[in-house]
């Protein structure tokens, strides 16, 4: 720590920002590996799809009730990418405008868990061995005893379905994931030196908590989040799979997968197809937040 101190004057005393170059330094290994690269580019064309998928599918009446019977069933074309489905709607224009929920959900899940499990894991982390911070991790622990999805479906079932009730069941499950590992980094950074000087000085606990620890934590934070975000959007479709979260006749692609497999294998492209989106999406973000875990930590920085 002291190392990396010294290593902040020298260029403060140079007139550069360490925090800048820091980042330089990060983009600059990120940037060099071509699937970090392939999965930031999968990711932002997943976000950009999200926001303009009405004004740019072919078909964009094909997200609501409408019925075409006399294109119903028709296999991937130039006038149908995708194919369509048993009503004759355009394939590809609903799973576009499908990835809005999914990521929508996704965003909501993070907004959610990200804070909630943060705060926990700096309080029970700072005050480990205390009866608040014994409370605290009891409650995580029971709630990672259960299986996400399993939680997460039980939750949902509670409420009316759809977009937040979907977020809020899939939160309560992955909130205790982030107090445990904020839980043990910072009882990690308890015992250094730094922390220690900062204690004996009189700092207020907020402010040793917001200023110190957590600014040393935030890179793993990020890493987390986009390698959870694949891992909610593959939950959400699990739910959509068995007919909750978004509802009809708004698309999802989960439930686009369920109503598909009834006309396995003829009609493969109704079942294939958005399941291949899904696969997309989840690994897009798995690449970037393999990059980001490369780039950002520092035991892996040389």
């Amino acid at each position: 720590m002291m190392t990396k101190e010294l290593k902040a004057t020298a260029a403060m005393e140079q007139g550069q920002n360490p925090r800048i170059e820091s980042l330089k330094k990060s983009w600059y290994k990120f940037s060099r590996n071509p699937l970090s690269m392939l999965g930031l580019i999968v990711v932002l064309l997943v976000i950009f799809v999200a926001i303009f998928a009405p004004y740019i599918v072919p078909y964009p009446e094909d997200a609501g009730l409408t019925t075409n019977i006399v294109e119903a069933f028709q296999g991937p074309s130039a006038s149908h990418l995708a194919g369509t489905d048993e009503y004759g709607r355009d394939v590809f224009s609903r799973m576009l405008i499908g990835t809005r929920s999914s990521l929508v959900i996704g965003l909501l899940v993070l907004a959610i868990s990200v804070p909630l499990g943060v705060i926990l894991g700096l309080i029970a982390g700072y005050y480990k061995g205390k009866l608040i911070s014994k409370l605290i991790m009891w409650v995580t622990e029971l709630f990672m005893a259960i299986p996400p999805l399993i939680l997460a479906m039980v939750v949902c079932t509670m409420f009316t379905n759809g977009y937040l009730f979907a977020a809020i069941g899939i939160a309560v499950a992955w909130w205790p994931w982030y107090t445990r590992m904020t839980y043990n980094m910072v009882t990690s950074l308890s015992n250094e030196l730094y922390i220690v000087y900062t204690e004996l000085s009189g700092v207020k606990v907020l402010k040793i908590l917001l200023s110190e620890m957590l600014p040393n934590i935030t890179s793993s934070i990020v890493t987390k989040m986009s390698l959870d975000m694949g891992s909610i959007i593959l939950t959400a479709s699990s739910m959509s799979f068995v007919g909750l979260g978004v509802q009809p006749p708004e698309p999802s692609l989960g439930a686009m997968v369920s109503d598909g497999i009834a006309y396995l294998p003829e009609f493969w492209w109704l079942t294939v197809m958005p399941a291949a989106v899904v696969v997309l999406i989840v690994l897009g973000f798995n690449l970037l937040g393999d990059g980001l875990r490369d780039a950002l930590d520092p035991r892996l920085k040389k």
